[in-house]
């Protein structure tokens, strides 16, 4: 007899203990298989600093917005150079990051090469334009929209119509969204009335070099440039201070430039990066990140954000609003302003 009231016992401390576990919700530990946004293994490959005022910082800006709304906690590593590019790619993939993200066109070719031996990691190049695999989701900012917008500035802001822009490398991203800035700025300085208005155009083939961009800047307004335009990162800083030097002006451009010197650097297009990071980040985490296309967004996505100094008048704010809601309803043709489609 006692030996079954040990049994009876036992099984109604069992059932008693069950109840007390599942009142308490102690039954919620069971791991469901699902991840959390932190339980993520994320990284940001920069090319250069993330103080450099343009597209670094720019999107060192998006990591920091997304961790802080998603709730992830992306790396990120600066100054990756070009001969590194693969090396660094490998290194986190082998480390079983499931997220590597790298700013940057340059990093296409890199990035699609080594995605072929990590299948299980997603390969994500900002302005990437390249995808061969499943896990290579590239995220297009439209910058030939950004560049319309720093045009509609430009074109009114030149005295002699005479506009000069300096790219880092002539890849095609970089052609189209130059094609647009100047066939807009040259085409508005035309309507005000500027017959002889045109555009010069140079590439640094350089992302870093300051000293560079002083020299190029200088010379041409030098041949009579009156308005500049770079996107060449750490280029565009030494393009700033030729531009101060000379007593030009400079349409900034990706970051707000304006702050370097307002009197300088009128005005600005700043890519908001930190909604562009979350809008990707989470489709990653949504799972709609998809690999074999590239995934794009632009002015309708509200990327793009024009910065004024008191140089801009209101009339020309207007205009720039003006020609943006025209964008959005899709009655420009960009396509039309390419040189090289």
């Amino acid at each position: 007899m006692l030996k079954k009231r040990s049994k009876l016992t036992a099984a109604v401390l069992a059932v008693l203990m069950l109840f007390l576990l599942t009142a308490c919700g102690t039954t919620k530990v069971v791991d469901s298989g699902k991840k959390g946004a932190s339980d993520y293994k994320m990284v940001l490959i920069l090319p250069g600093p993330i103080n450099d005022q343009s597209w670094n910082a720019t999107n060192y800006a998006g990591l920091v917005k997304s961790n802080a709304t998603l709730g992830t906690k992306m790396e990120y590593v600066e100054n990756v150079q070009a001969a590194d590019y693969e090396s660094t790619f490998r290194n986190y993939a082998e480390r079983g990051y499931n997220l590597i993200m790298a700013a940057g066109t340059q990093f296409d070719e890199a990035a699609n090469k080594v995605a072929e031996s990590y299948p299980k990691t997603t390969f994500c190049v900002v302005n990437g334009m390249v995808s061969k695999g499943p896990n290579v989701a590239p995220i297009f900012p439209k910058e030939y929209e950004a560049s319309y917008i720093a045009a509609l500035m430009a074109g009114e802001v030149s005295k002699n119509g005479q506009f000069a822009t300096i790219g880092g490398f002539p890849n095609k991203a970089m052609e189209h969204l130059l094609d647009v800035y100047e066939k807009v700025a040259v085409d508005l300085a035309k309507e005000r009335g500027i017959s002889g208005a045109k555009a010069v155009r140079a590439y640094a083939n350089s992302w870093d070099d300051v000293a560079l961009g002083k020299q190029m800047a200088s010379t041409m307004i030098d041949n009579g440039a009156d308005v500049m335009f770079v996107y060449a990162n750490q280029v565009g800083l030494g393009s700033i201070q030729a531009t101060k030097e000379k007593g030009a002006k400079f349409i900034g451009f990706s970051g707000d430039q304006t702050t370097i010197d307002p009197n300088t650097v009128v005005s600005s297009v700043v890519f908001d990066f930190e909604t562009f990071y979350v809008w990707a980040i989470q489709k990653y985490l949504d799972g709609s990140l998809d690999g074999n296309k590239v995934h794009e967004a632009g002015i309708a996505e509200n990327i793009f954000k024009p910065v004024y100094t008191a140089n801009i008048s209101k009339d020309i704010q207007d205009k720039v609003a003006a020609g943006m809601e025209k964008a959005k309803k899709g009655e420009v043709d960009f396509n039309a302003m390419f040189v090289n489609k």
